[in-house]
């Protein structure tokens, strides 16, 4: 599965305009990509763009369950 150019922009820049500083599951961040008008296909995607940057160093995953995930550079 190939990640569509700037699906991780996308999502980086609704949680910066959300001022999101907790690590969200999949699911939160797909409900606030959706109230900022911003669609996306499933939390399955946005987990599969976040997985994918978190080897990059750009994501951290939290490995609860549900995972979470936290932008290294959200406020930056």
């Amino acid at each position: 599965m190939r990640i569509r150019h700037g699906e991780f922009e996308r999502i980086r820049s609704v949680l910066e305009q959300a001022d999101a500083d907790e690590p969200l599951t999949a699911r939160e961040i797909l409900d606030l990509l959706e109230q900022h008008g911003e669609e996306f296909d499933s939390a399955h995607r946005i987990a599969t763009v976040l997985g994918r940057r978190a080897q990059r160093g750009d994501v951290e995953v939290i490995r609860d369950q549900p995972y979470r995930y936290r932008f290294r550079d959200v406020n930056n």
